[in-house]
C-alpha cells in the first residue's frame, strides 16, 4: 500500500535506503538542536574549568586536568555538531582551508 501511495503521489518508486530511513528518523527540530547545542557545550564548559581547577591539586592534579579538559574540549567540538549535523561538520572541519587547524587540535587532544 505504501508503494501505491509513493507512486500515485509523484514521489520515486523505489524503497527508501536504510542509510534515507535513519536520517528522516533522527532528525531533530530546530529548538531540540540549540537545547542540545546549549547543554553539551555548558557541559564542555564545565568540564573545561573543572580540569583547569583540579590542575592545582598535588599529585593527580596533572592527570586530572588532563581527562577533565579533554572531555570538555570534546564535548564542545561535539555541541556544534547539534547545530550542522556530523557529517556537515566533518566536512567543513576537513576543507582544505582547516585541514591544518583540524589536525593540530585533534593531535593535541
Amino acid at each position: 500500500m505504501d508503494k501505491l501511495k509513493r507512486v500515485l503521489s509523484g514521489r520515486d518508486a523505489e524503497e527508501p535506503s536504510g542509510l534515507a530511513e535513519v536520517i528522516d528518523a533522527t532528525s531533530l527540530s530546530w529548538g531540540t538542536r540549540v537545547k542540545g547545542f546549549v547543554a553539551c557545550f555548558a557541559i564542555g564548559c564545565l568540564c573545561s574549568i573543572l580540569g583547569s581547577c583540579l590542575l592545582w591539586i598535588p599529585k593527580k592534579g596533572l592527570v586530572l586536568f588532563a581527562v577533565f579538559y579533554t572531555l570538555g574540549n570534546i564535548a564542545s567540538i561535539g555541541s556544534t555538531m547539534f547545530l550542522m549535523g556530523p557529517m556537515k561538520q566533518l566536512k567543513r572541519m576537513f576543507e582544505p582551508t582547516r585541514l591544518i587547524a583540524t589536525i593540530v587540535m585533534l593531535v593535541s587532544i
